[in-house]
């Protein structure tokens, strides 16, 4: 803590803004390298000669590696320290980026995807450890908002950016631009954040890891291949069910150890179970956005890359707009109300892109899809907040990988409705699956699942809950990963 004082008095910046702005960093590169991605996906399966839709195997398996790999990171953290798995996390990253870069078809491209998720399965949750362990409780929600400020930088650069390098000079520049960034985000972290750690070490649960990472995994890939005809149904049907039963074996190892990998019982906390559970129905129909959005302007309008970039960039320019705005909006509703009321707007505006069409104004599918980001955002910064509210310090490892874990699952959830609903569309209504009049019902689809996040946050949220995490700042308060009495003990 002397040397993070230090540090943040060198940059005339306090710990709740200087900290979270070198994890964002990480934050910042990966939500670049993801939107890119998504932007640049027809011209990549272009150039393969992929099927766009095939292609979405690139997404998914980036977040399928985050899956697999996330439920070790606090583990990792608490053993050798946050800094040290941090800065080893954006050197993965930065390897898997330049494989990337160098892929010549699918399958290469989706290995380097995969040691790219295996760095983004450290970098993500073990940043947001260090905020949680360094920073005061009561200025949480302000520094969560720091921590995503620069990284929703990545969102509004990534598709024009993105655009630009696809249609004007080569796509593999989209991922090679990754490694400088690493690079800046390893000195920081280096010269300005501790190597805080958990004072008592837990074993690593190898029976846990062994059952969850190929279960997800297994599951995961079997829904994403699925209607593809890449392998036969009776492949399909076995990833599923394989990987089912793998996930049913370690429910019931993790309500029995000691200290598994994804804790289950950190769901008996009602605000940890809300945010988990509403969270990951409002990111499935919101995770789903990235991959249809360019596809509906290139495939359906005909945009080039570029064109479509500078339109679907609107959407961070929201969320970095909301989270100056995010502490007094709760600090004056609540999280219950903000979660329930703004999940059913933020969901309208979800499926309100399935209305566009070639002759929509560009200015207005830009303010409506500013407002969705600004909207998203203020949902995305409640849900991460309120989701430690009640936590105990010495349980913080845990929740922030069963959250993080959730949290990139609901991504790849998302994608595999959005292809599968094109699918589906396509051999309902004929025709090819990107075709214009497709759209629109997978658009609302998506914005049903979000929708029923609402019902979860009603249910399960007490009135007052998070009321710590928003209240004014006192003299001498406690950062979340200070101990905790009884009293703060489920």
């Amino acid at each position: 803590m002397r040397r993070l004082a230090s540090s943040s008095s060198r940059f005339s910046l306090p710990p709740e803004r200087l900290v979270p702005l070198i994890v964002a960093t990480a934050l910042f590169m990966e939500n670049l390298d993801s939107t890119v991605l998504a932007t640049s996906l027809p011209a990549i399966a272009r150039d393969l000669g992929e099927n766009p839709i095939h292609l979405k195997l690139a997404l998914t398996s980036y977040l399928l590696a985050l899956a697999i790999f996330i439920p070790a990171s606090g583990w990792l953290a608490d053993r050798f320290g946050a800094r040290t798995v941090f800065r080893l996390a954006m050197g993965v990253f930065a390897a898997g980026s330049i494989g990337c870069g160098f892929s010549t078809d699918i399958g290469s491209l989706v290995a380097a995807r995969v040691l790219q998720g295996m760095g983004g399965a450290m970098m993500v949750p073990v940043g947001r450890l260090v905020v949680l362990r360094t920073i005061d409780r009561s200025q949480i929600v302000d520094a969560l908002a720091w921590l995503t400020i620069p990284a929703l930088l990545g969102p509004i650069l990534g598709p024009p950016v993105g655009g630009f390098i696809t249609t004007y000079l080569n796509w593999r520049w989209i991922f090679w631009v990754n490694v400088p960034i690493a690079a800046l985000g390893i000195v920081l972290a280096t010269l300005h954040i501790p190597n805080v750690r958990e004072e008592e070490r837990r074993p690593f649960d190898m029976i846990g890891f062994v059952l969850v990472g190929p279960g997800l995994a297994a599951f995961l890939t079997g829904a994403t291949l699925s209607g593809l005809g890449l392998i036969p149904a009776s492949g399909v049907v076995g990833l599923i069910v394989g990987g089912f039963l793998l996930l049913v074996l370690y429910v019931r190892h993790a309500l029995k150890a000691p200290a598994p990998l994804i804790d289950l019982r950190l769901l008996s906390l009602p605000t940890f179970r809300a945010s988990i559970t509403g969270g990951f129905l409002f990111r499935v129909g919101v995770g789903a956005t990235p991959f249809l959005l360019p596809l509906l302007l290139q495939a359906g309008f005909g945009y080039d890359a570029f064109r479509s970039g500078l339109t679907t960039f609107a959407a961070g320019i929201g969320s970095m707009a909301m989270k100056l705005v995010a502490s007094p909006i709760l600090r004056r509703f609540g999280f219950r109300r903000v979660l329930v009321l703004n999940a059913v707007i933020s969901s309208i505006f979800v499926a309100a892109p399935g209305l566009f069409g070639p002759s929509t104004p560009v200015v207005l599918m830009i303010a409506i899809l500013v407002t969705g980001g600004f909207l998203r955002s203020l949902e995305f910064t409640s849900i991460n907040a309120v989701a430690y509210a009640d936590m105990p310090a010495e349980k913080l490892s845990r929740a922030t990988t069963f959250a993080t874990v959730l949290q990139e699952l609901s991504g790849s959830v998302g994608v595999s409705i959005a292809a599968l609903g094109l699918e589906g569309a396509s051999r309902i209504m004929g025709g090819d699956p990107l075709a214009l009049n497709h759209f629109p019902w997978v658009f609302a689809l998506i914005g049903c699942i979000s929708v029923c996040s609402a019902v979860i946050f009603w249910r399960l949220l007490p009135l007052g809950a998070g009321e710590a995490l928003v209240a004014r700042p006192v003299s001498g308060g406690a950062p979340v990963g200070a101990k905790m009495g009884a009293a703060d003990k489920p």
